[in-house]
C-alpha cells in the first residue's frame, strides 16, 4: 500500500528553522511531482510548496517564499521542506502528497499523518 510518512517536526522559536522529511513506502512517487501543505487548527489546508518529478521548477506560496525550500532525492524516495525565519503564523501540521500532474490545481494524495510544526514567539 502506498503510504507517505512525514517526519521532522517539533516546538522551535521564532526565527529558528526545522528540516521536515517525507518517505514514500509501498511504491516509488518519482515519477509524480511532489507537494508539502499545512492545516493550521480552523483553517483549510493549503498548498504551500511543489516540486516537479525532476526537481528543478518549483512552487512557493506567498506566505513562504524566501524562506521555505523544498527539494526531493529521488534515489531514496524522499522529499524534504527547509524552513528558515519561522513565524508563529508557521505553527500547522504539515503533509506531503503527491500530485496528480504539475500544476497547483491537481489532485494529490494519499495523505500521511502529517507532523506537527509549532513556533512559538
Amino acid at each position: 500500500q502506498a503510504q507517505l510518512v512525514e517526519s521532522g517536526g517539533g516546538l522551535v522559536q521564532a526565527g529558528g528553522s526545522l528540516r521536515l522529511s517525507c518517505a514514500a513506502s509501498g511504491r516509488t512517487f518519482n515519477n509524480y511531482p511532489m507537494g508539502w501543505f499545512r492545516q493550521a487548527p480552523g483553517k483549510e489546508r493549503e498548498l504551500i510548496a511543489f516540486i516537479n518529478r525532476g526537481g528543478n521548477s518549483t512552487y512557493y506560496s506567498d506566505s513562504v517564499k524566501g524562506r521555505f525550500t523544498i527539494s526531493r532525492d529521488n534515489a531514496k524516495n524522499m522529499v524534504y521542506l527547509q524552513m528558515n525565519s519561522l513565524k508563529p503564523e508557521d505553527t500547522a501540521g504539515y503533509y506531503c502528497a503527491a500530485g496528480s500532474s504539475w500544476s497547483t490545481s491537481a489532485n494529490f494524495g494519499p495523505w500521511g499523518q502529517g507532523t506537527q510544526v509549532t513556533v512559538s514567539s
